[in-house]
């Protein structure tokens, strides 16, 4: 029986590398996967997994407009398992889509994604993932600065100064944010 998967961490807990490596087992066994990251994401060109240790996939990109049960019920070959990467990006409707390709395709839904912001609120998409999800994983990863685990993402301006308010998207990398424990958060040792 299929099941709705929510894979979260903070930044750097190796979500993306954890995507394709699923995906490659899959694929190994020739089970054909789908992959999907939102294109609000352009890191790296908009429609690609790209993770920090160097593996790049393209994946179907996820707009506003985008219905992911209709492409997914629309494919010539039913896959065996969607993948969704920075699934924190998604809307409810889109997590709701998700959990309709479980219930009524029988098809296996991973979402791979942060928990919460810079300023520790939940985003729209993992917030409705920990709703429907029927599995939910932390991924785990240490704090930039101490050897606690973290738990929050720190965001930071072009001269490493600390930001706590703003638009809560912005696109970055380690450039932009740290993976950090929640006293280091407070409190960090820049």
């Amino acid at each position: 029986m299929a099941q709705l998967y929510f894979k979260y961490g903070a930044m750097n807990s190796g979500k993306s590398v954890e995507i394709l490596k699923v995906a490659h087992n899959y694929e190994e066994q020739n089970k054909s996967v789908l992959i999907f990251t939102p294109g609000i994401d352009d890191r790296d060109e908009v429609g690609y997994v790209s993770s920090r240790i160097g593996i790049k996939r393209k994946a179907l990109p996820i707009f506003e407009e985008t219905n992911i049960y209709d492409v997914v019920n629309k494919c010539e070959k039913k896959p065996y398992c969607v993948l969704v990467d920075e699934a924190q990006f998604l809307e409810k409707e889109h997590v709701l889509q998700l959990a309709n390709i479980v219930d009524k395709l029988d098809i296996p839904v991973m979402g791979f994604g942060l928990k919460n912001d810079f300023q520790n609120e939940l985003f729209e998409g993992s917030k409705y993932f920990l709703l429907y999800a029927d599995k939910i994983e932390e991924m785990k990863t240490i704090c930039w600065f101490c050897a606690k685990k973290a738990i929050m993402n720190l965001r930071v301006d072009e001269n490493g100064t600390p930001v706590y308010s703003g638009e809560q998207i912005h696109i970055g990398g380690n450039d932009s944010y740290y993976p950090v424990c929640r006293k280091c958060h407070a409190n960090p040792p820049l």
